[in-house]
């Protein structure tokens, strides 16, 4: 008897279990939430974050260049046991047994000199040398070394990439962290692209079902009509044909909208067998756009603005490696000390003083105009930069300028587009209301309806075209009209 009754009770809860599992609610968001949303954790937002961490660690990786560092290099160890050809005095050739072993360490801490591009280094080194094939008497292990020694290496007249890079690495990484704020906020316009794809769907749906909705109501009063024979049989087909086309048109809404919906949710990193809904966002700011001051920051702002700078010390730099590149001069000196024992300890009893002063010189006697060609190609290509990066900044002002022309103008087209909605859609219940007391034809109620849904579509789109137009007005300027704060604040680093 207590199985039956389980069993009863697990039917009843599978019976159920549909109802409660699979029941969705529908969310519900704004512009600002699926915009916040996109930022937090989209896969697009996700990338920028990464790219920004490269760039992080590539400029780190810049600033080590100017640090001192510690190095140990060495052999450790280098072991030989083979047949040397070993030339005799005489001229002739012999090949002797060796068995040999050699370790060699070095620890020096070294610091780049980055106004002249040179390296002074302070080092202590030590070698063992073992001989496992010596005659009777003589020693099997050797050991030298160098207790200290300071060695400076100088190239006389030759580029100087730490110069350079001292200059163009900072710029290049501030392009980078203003990049992050451009990409965020290219991202908010992906999503809001996506948002009011998806919003368009939902309103034509809105429509689609209101006019279905509309239609049938029509056609039972025709239909009633005709039984009663005050309208003919054409106009209660044509009214029939009407409701076929509002079920074709419902069908093709909901699957638009279904479509949207996928490329919305996967871009936002939202379960697909969610359900949402979203708001129209009618509260429009309340600001107007100066265009001087968005020119102004924009240039303050962007990173391609940093990037026009930055573009012309790289050629500039060019032409420093050509005019370094003529002929080569390097100057090493070192002085320290250095020893010789049988032992290790001795080697720091009573060193001898190292001197080494070498200057090397690599000049082209005739090169048949090589160097002259490579500098001409550097100026040429200077040249060249500072002609293109003038015209971008042309072209920059040029975007700015017509992006704001353009958001004022949107601005005001929504207001009219607002209201010709309003109209038409009192417009259409008027004539809905007199066609169902017999005073408007079909054929006028019909184009009543069609303002309507045009007007509708209108108002939509105009919203469209003005957040889309505010989302780029915030990548192009790195500014918030809306709460009057910069989008980017440089920091200290």
């Amino acid at each position: 008897m207590s199985k039956l009754i389980w069993v009863r009770r697990f039917c009843f809860a599978a019976f159920l279990l549909p109802t409660s599992l699979f029941a969705q609610e529908t969310s519900v968001f704004s512009l600002e939430d699926i915009v916040a949303r996109a930022k937090a954790q989209s896969p697009a937002a996700l990338r920028e974050e990464t790219v920004r961490e490269n760039r992080y660690w590539e400029y780190r990786l810049f600033r080590a260049d100017y640090n001192p560092q510690l190095r140990l290099n060495g052999i450790f160890p280098q072991y030989q046991q083979a047949f040397n050809r070993v030339e005799q005095p005489d001229g002739s050739i012999a090949f002797r047994p060796v068995q040999q072993n050699l370790v060699d360490m070095e620890l020096g801490l070294q610091q780049v000199i980055a106004p002249t591009g040179g390296m002074i280094s302070v080092n202590s080194s030590t070698s063992r040398f073992d001989n496992f094939f010596t005659s009777p008497g003589m020693p099997q292990t050797q050991w030298s070394g160098v207790p200290v020694n300071v060695r400076l290496e100088q190239p006389i007249f030759a580029f100087n990439r730490f110069k350079w890079n001292r200059k163009i690495a900072p710029l290049r990484y501030e392009e980078s962290k203003r990049d992050y704020v451009e990409g965020m906020e290219e991202v908010s316009q992906t999503a809001a692209q996506l948002f009011f794809n998806y919003l368009v769907a939902q309103v034509d749906l809105e429509i689609a079902e209101k006019n279905l909705e509309n239609t049938e109501e029509i056609y039972k009063i025709e239909k009633g009509r005709y039984e009663i024979g005050t309208t003919f049989e054409d106009k209660l087909l044509q009214v029939e044909l009407q409701v076929l086309q509002a079920k074709q048109a419902m069908a093709r809404a909901r699957l638009d909208m279904e479509t949207s919906a996928l490329g919305l949710k996967s871009f936002i990193g939202m379960n697909e067998a969610a359900d949402l809904k979203l708001i129209l966002p009618t509260d429009i700011p309340d600001f107007e756009v100066n265009v001087g001051r968005a020119i102004d920051l924009a240039f303050q702002n962007r990173a391609d603005a940093l990037g026009f700078e930055r573009r012309v010390l790289e050629a500039d730099a060019n032409v420093a490696e050509a005019r370094g590149s003529r002929f080569q001069m390097n100057l090493r000196a070192s002085y320290g000390y250095n020893n010789a024992a049988l032992n290790w300890a001795e080697i720091y009893a009573d060193p001898n003083t190292q001197a080494l002063v070498n200057m090397t010189l690599s000049v082209p006697v005739l090169d048949w105009g090589r160097n002259r060609a490579r500098m001409e190609v550097s100026k040429a290509n200077k040249r060249l930069v500072e002609y293109t990066v003038q015209q971008d900044m042309i072209n920059f002002e040029e975007q700015i300028f017509t992006r704001v022309k353009n958001f004022n103008m949107l601005r005001d087209r929504l207001e009219i587009t607002e209201a010709s909605d309003q109209v038409a859609d009192k417009r259409y219940e008027i004539a809905r209301n007199r066609y169902l007391s017999g005073k408007v034809n079909i054929t006028d109620l019909n184009i009543a309806q069609q303002e309507k849904d045009a007007n509708r579509r209108e108002f939509v789109n105009s919203l469209r075209e003005y957040w889309m137009a505010y989302y780029q007005l915030r990548q192009l300027t790195l500014y918030d009209f809306e709460n009057g704060q910069l989008l980017y604040v440089q920091d200290e680093d």
